[in-house]
């Protein structure tokens, strides 16, 4: 009971934009190893369950999300990854999901996004952001630790696959994806760098090149063919900046979710979430940036939101 009234005062602590000593995130950190370790690549959900996608560090815009929503554990949720970069608030984000997901585990289900990365973080801010916080970079360090626990994607009751990124030339099944070796760095190519990295094409069949130097396009056929061969109705993912913060592709077999509103504090897009009710329903949710923001963000932008 003391431990659980700890968390409590931490994700307090952390709703009001203070971050957590070191040695309390180690403490979270370890805990939700703990829990991480036990869940599958693949997190089977229940509905109803609430649907999001890149949070990128707006900490401001995550508790808009959850003054509409509700929080945990009124409200079970899904996050389909990154959480950190870009935003000036990755720490409050990053811990505030993690300490929810310690204090409410059955509630919360965490996913990986390409940006839940040693690399990546190093140069989109996240790295920068705990070396001014903390001083050093021991809780960069422990943090991207855990991003190597994440699961890579979840289904919703047996029907809808929720992943970060996209599909991938060498996936074709469920079942390929739970066997996968996710506990390590995302690698730089093949199937779990493609599940992370990969984007619809809304023109084109098949796998093709992407832009982004990672990962691939698919196509219509493609998404049809998963969808279909796996039991599916829709493949849920994230990643892509959407100006409506929602999309929906190859003819409703895909949704495209983005959750973080002004996106960088300057493209003006909405953010959006899918709720899904225990009849498998689904409703999309578009939000504003939150009416505080502007209090809270600095007047001089990092180098990486330009």
């Amino acid at each position: 009971m003391e431990y659980l009234n700890q968390l409590d005062n931490q994700i307090e602590q952390l709703l009001s934009y203070e971050p957590l000593p070191e040695v309390e995130v180690k403490q979270l950190c370890s805990k939700v190893q703990e829990l991480l370790l036990k869940e599958p690549n693949v997190v089977p959900i229940s509905c109803p369950v609430t649907i999001c996608g890149d949070i990128h560090g707006q900490f401001p815009d995550l508790l808009e999300l959850f003054r509409i929503t509700g929080k945990c554990p009124d409200t079970n949720f899904l996050f389909m990854g990154d959480y950190v970069d870009r935003g000036l608030y990755s720490i409050e984000t990053v811990t505030c999901l993690i300490a929810m997901k310690v204090r409410y585990p059955s509630r919360i289900t965490l996913l990986r996004g390409n940006h839940e990365s040693r690399p990546i973080t190093q140069v989109y801010g996240f790295y920068d952001e705990c070396i001014k916080k903390y001083g050093n970079a021991n809780v960069w360090k422990m943090l991207t630790d855990i991003f190597d626990y994440l699961p890579i994607g979840a289904v919703v009751n047996e029907k809808i696959l929720c992943i970060h990124g996209g599909l991938s030339p060498s996936i074709q099944t469920l079942d390929q994806i739970s066997r996968l070796d996710r506990f390590k760095e995302i690698p730089t190519e093949g199937s779990m760098c493609d599940l992370m990295w990969s984007d619809p094409n809304d023109i084109s069949d098949g796998f093709g090149p992407s832009a982004r130097g990672a990962g691939y396009t698919f196509g219509k056929d493609v998404s049809r063919k998963f969808n279909q061969r796996n039991g599916l109705t829709l493949t849920v993912r994230a990643h892509q900046l959407i100006m409506e913060g929602y999309s929906i592709h190859h003819d409703g077999a895909v949704v495209t979710l983005f959750s973080a509103p002004n996106y960088c504090m300057r493209c003006e897009n909405k953010g959006a979430i899918m709720e899904v009710d225990d009849y498998m329903n689904r409703k999309f949710i578009q939000f504003e940036t939150s009416p505080g923001t502007e209090k809270v963000i600095s007047d001089q932008p990092p180098e990486y939101f330009l």
